[in-house]
C-alpha cells in the first residue's frame, strides 16, 4: 500500500507534514528551506550551499561535534543538500529518539551561529568541491549545459557557486542572508515513519512554532523563448569526448498530462538499459559506454537532457545515432508494447522508491514545497497509468524543438 500523509500549518506559517508507518522501527525527520541557488543574486552566488555547510558547525548551545554526536550517538545518521530551489536538513533516528532528530536539526534552523573559527576552514573545504567539480568533464559538460538552457539567469550558475563570490563573503554575510531567507512561510517540516502525531506536533511547536519572519524568498522568473546559445565547448586533460545536449522545456506547473507523458517520454528515451538511446547507441553499436538521459522541473521553466561519453573518433556517428532516436520519436508514436513496458517501470520503480521512511520524507517534502499541497501517490500512479501514445508523440514534438536545443562539449586537450 503507498503511503498517505496529512498537512497541517502552524499559526507562523511553517508547514508540517506527518507520514505515520507503524510497522518499522526508525522515523525521518526533515526540515525543507525554500532557499537555494535561484533565489541567489550573482555576487551571492552558492551562499545558500555554503549556509547548508555551516549549520553543521556549531550554534548558540551545541560545538559542530556536539550535533554530530547527539544524532549520531543515538544511532541516527544525518546530512543536508541544495539544490536550485531549495535547502533540506534531515536526519534519520529510531522512532524512540525522534525528539532529539527536531531538538538538533530546529537548532541548526534557528540558532545557527556561524562560528568565524570555522568560516575560513568550511570555505576551503567548498573551494575544494567546487575544483573536484572543475576537474570531471561530465561535470562541467553538465554546467555548462545549465549556462546555455538558463542564460542571464541563476538557474544557470553553479549550485556552490564560484570562488569570486565564496571568497566575498564574511560570516555576516551569511547571518544576514539566514535571517531574510529562514523564515517559517518558507519552511516544510517532515515527519515519516513510527511516531505520535500529537507528540510530533508538540516537538514542532516547542522548537519552531514561536518563531516569526517575513516572506520567502523571491527569484528572476524564466519564460521559454528560443535560446541565443547554441554551443558551448570546453577542454579538460581527458580520453573522450563528453557530450551534454538539452532542451528547455515546460516547468512543473504545466498541465499534469503533459508532465506524466514527459515522464514516460524521458524513461522510454533514456533513463534505463532498456531504454532507446542505451539500445541504439550502446549495445547495438558500442559507441557509448554510457549514455542517459534526466527531466528536470523548476518553478516556471524545466530542462530534459541526454548526456554520453564518447570516443574521440566516434562522435559524429553517436551524435548521429542520437539525432535519429530524436526524430523517430517525433515521426512515429511508441507501440502499445513499448508503452506498456515503460510505464510498467515506471509504476513498479515509484512503488519501490516510497518503501522507506526517508524516502517518503523526500516525496512529501519536495511535493508540499513545489505544489503548496500533499500529493497523494496514487494520483501519479493513475497518472502515468494513463498516458497514450499520442500524449508520448505530442510532448516528444513539444520537448525535441530545436530553437530550446543546446549542446555542451568536453574535449580532450589538442583534439
Amino acid at each position: 500500500m503507498l503511503p498517505k500523509a496529512t498537512l497541517e500549518i502552524l499559526e507562523n506559517g511553517l508547514k508540517l507534514v506527518l507520514v505515520p508507518d507503524d510497522h518499522v522501527e526508525g522515523v525521518s525527520f526533515g526540515l525543507f528551506v525554500a532557499s537555494g541557488s535561484r533565489h541567489e543574486t550573482p555576487d551571492l552566488a552558492g551562499i545558500s550551499h555554503f549556509i547548508e555547510h555551516m549549520l553543521f558547525k556549531g550554534t548558540e548551545t551545541r560545538s559542530a561535534l556536539d550535533i554530530s554526536t547527539a544524532i549520531e550517538g543515538q544511532g541516527g545518521n544525518f546530512n543536508a543538500y541544495t539544490s536550485e530551489e531549495g535547502t533540506c536538513f534531515f536526519a534519520q533516528m529510531p522512532y524512540d529518539r525522534l525528539a532529539t532528530a527536531v531538538d538538533v536539526i530546529s537548532d541548526m534552523y534557528v540558532h545557527a551561529a556561524i562560528p568565524d573559527a570555522e568560516f575560513a576552514r568550511e570555505r576551503g573545504v567548498v573551494l575544494e568541491e567546487i575544483k573536484m567539480y572543475a576537474d570531471e568533464p561530465d561535470s562541467v559538460a553538465s554546467e555548462n549545459l545549465s549556462r546555455a538552457l538558463f542564460p542571464k539567469n541563476a538557474l544557470g550558475l553553479p549550485i556552490a557557486g564560484s570562488a569570486e563570490t565564496l571568497n566575498a563573503m564574511t560570516p555576516g554575510t551569511l547571518r544576514a542572508y539566514i535571517r531574510r531567507a529562514y523564515v517559517p512561510k518558507a519552511t516544510c517540516a517532515v515527519v515519516a515513519g513510527r511516531f505520535e502525531a500529537d507528540v510530533v506536533r508538540r516537538l514542532v511547536a516547542q522548537a519552531l512554532g514561536g518563531l516569526a519572519g517575513g516572506e520567502p524568498l523571491a527569484f528572476v522568473p524564466m519564460k521559454r523563448r528560443p535560446l541565443p546559445v547554441r554551443e558551448i565547448h570546453a577542454t579538460r586533460d581527458v580520453q573522450q569526448v563528453q557530450l551534454a545536449l538539452g532542451f528547455r522545456c515546460f516547468g512543473v506547473h504545466a498541465p499534469e498530462r503533459k508532465k506524466y507523458a514527459a515522464n514516460v517520454f524521458d524513461c522510454l528515451m533514456g533513463r534505463t538499459m532498456s531504454s532507446r538511446l542505451f539500445q541504439s547507441v550502446r549495445e547495438r553499436r558500442g559507441l557509448s559506454y554510457d549514455i542517459r538521459s534526466q527531466l528536470q522541473y523548476f518553478e516556471d521553466v524545466g530542462g530534459w537532457a541526454v548526456t554520453a561519453g564518447l570516443d574521440t573518433a566516434r562522435v559524429e556517428r553517436a551524435v548521429e545515432t542520437i539525432e535519429k532516436e530524436f526524430a523517430r520519436i517525433r515521426a512515429r508514436r511508441p507501440s502499445s508494447v513499448e508503452l506498456r513496458r515503460t510505464k510498467d517501470y515506471l509504476l513498479g520503480n515509484f512503488r519501490l522508491g516510497l518503501e522507506n521512511q526517508r524516502a517518503r520524507m523526500f516525496f512529501f517534502g519536495n511535493c508540499v514545497q513545489t505544489y503548496g499541497r500533499v500529493r497523494d501517490p496514487e494520483e501519479l500512479v493513475k497518472g502515468i497509468a494513463a498516458v497514450t501514445e499520442d500524449d508520448v508523440l505530442a510532448v516528444a514534438n513539444e520537448i525535441l524543438d530545436d530553437r530550446f536545443k543546446s549542446v555542451s562539449w568536453v574535449t580532450p586537450k589538442g583534439a
